[in-house]
C-alpha cells in the first residue's frame, strides 16, 4: 500500500514537472522551505556465514527544511537538512529501522514563470549521517559518506510571497562500513530516491 501511494505521489510530481511553466527574478531573494514525503532506500548488506547477506529496506518518511537564496536571475543556492527513517528486514542480525540525515548543498537553475508556476532542476553535495537501529544490544556504528544528488520541483505561487512545491530528488554515494566493536559486520547503502512536498515563504 506505501509503494503505491509512492508511486502515485511520483507520478503526480513528474506529471507537475511536464508542465510548461517558470521563475520570477529571484536575484538576491531568501526564502525558506519545508517539506514531509517518501524515500526509497537502496538495501544494504551484512557479513554472515561467510559470505554477504541482503537486508532489504521499505519505502519510508522523510522530512525536513532549509532556504534557497538567489544569485542571479534564474539561479539560485540551496542549504536543506533533512532526515529519514524506514524499515528493514534485518531482525535475524540484531538489525532494525535504518535512518540517514542529509545535509545538501546545491544549485538550482528556475525557468521563466508562467501560470503562477516556477520549475527547476538542480545537483549539489551531500553530506550523508548514517544510523541502524539494533533489535538487541547497542546500535551498530555507521560511517558517514559524502555523496551527489540530481533534482527537479516546481514550486506553484498561491502569492508572491508563498508557493506550495513538489519535488523529487535522486542521491548517490558510496557504501559506509557498518561496525559493531569496531569490527566491520556490513555494508550500508546511502543512495536513495526521494520525493518530497511542502511550502518556500520568500522573504521580499
Amino acid at each position: 500500500m506505501r509503494k503505491t501511494l509512492v508511486v502515485v505521489c511520483m507520478a503526480v510530481a513528474l506529471s507537475l514537472l511536464a508542465t510548461v511553466a517558470g521563475a520570477e527574478n529571484i536575484k538576491g531573494k531568501v526564502g525558506v522551505t519545508g517539506r514531509i514525503g517518501f524515500i526509497v532506500p537502496t538495501d544494504s548488506e551484512v557479513i554472515a556465514g561467510g559470505g554477504l547477506a541482503n537486508i532489504s529496506t521499505d519505502v519510508g518518511f522523510t522530512g525536513g527544511g532549509g532556504f534557497i537564496y538567489g544569485i542571479e536571475k534564474y539561479l539560485a543556492a540551496e542549504l536543506e537538512v533533512t532526515h529519514s527513517s524506514f524499515g528493514t528486514n534485518g531482525g535475524r542480525f540484531g538489525i532494525g529501522d535504518g535512518n540517514i540525515t542529509d545535509i545538501s548543498f546545491g544549485v538550482q537553475y528556475r525557468f521563466p514563470e508562467r501560470n503562477s508556476l516556477t520549475p527547476y532542476v538542480g545537483a549539489g553535495l551531500d553530506v550523508l549521517i548514517n544510523g541502524l537501529d539494533a533489535t538487541t544490544g547497542s546500535n551498530p556504528d555507521v560511517d558517514t559518506v559524502a555523496g551527489v544528488h540530481a533534482r527537479g520541483g516546481i514550486d506553484y505561487f498561491l502569492t508572491k510571497e508563498f508557493a506550495l512545491n513538489a519535488d523529487a530528488k535522486a542521491v548517490l554515494a558510496p557504501t559506509a562500513d557498518i561496525k559493531v566493536l569496531g569490527s566491520k559486520v556490513g555494508n550500508f547503502d546511502a543512495t536513495n530516491f526521494s520525493t518530497l512536498f511542502g511550502v518556500r515563504f520568500f522573504f521580499y
